[in-house]
């Protein structure tokens, strides 16, 4: 099977499963993977935003283009859960806060030293 970029490379392996089609490496092992994360760090601004969608009507607050790793994220995740005595989680490099706390999280992010926006409404 070719991948779309028409270079005819491997995209699943029986051994090693899904393949990345640019460094034809495991996805677990893909060196590409690493430098498209930084690249789509973004512009350096932190956008706080708060979103109902599929949720149930409940509000979540989420911190979107945090310049940090996993590990980092995970750190600024649990000062925000603290700070604002609610739940969260880190998905896919964005924070979500339990509940409507995004005057909160952007005075603590400013206090960090961090570049914050309001985005959505």
């Amino acid at each position: 099977m070719k991948n779309k970029s028409g270079s005819g490379g491997l995209v699943y392996s029986t051994d090693a499963g899904r393949m990345c089609p640019v460094c034809r490496k495991p996805v677990a092992q893909c060196a590409c993977k690493s430098s498209q994360a930084q690249a789509a760090a973004g512009d350096g601004i932190v956008r706080v935003l708060r979103e109902t969608k599929g949720r149930g009507g409940k509000a979540v607050t989420v911190v979107r283009g945090v310049p940090a790793d996993a590990a980092g994220l995970v750190k600024l995740d649990q000062q925000l859960k603290t700070a604002c005595g609610s739940g969260g989680t880190v998905k896919d490099g964005v924070i979500e806060v339990q509940g409507d706390h995004c005057d909160k999280v952007i005075a603590l992010l400013q206090a960090q030293g961090y570049k914050v926006k309001r985005a959505g409404g």
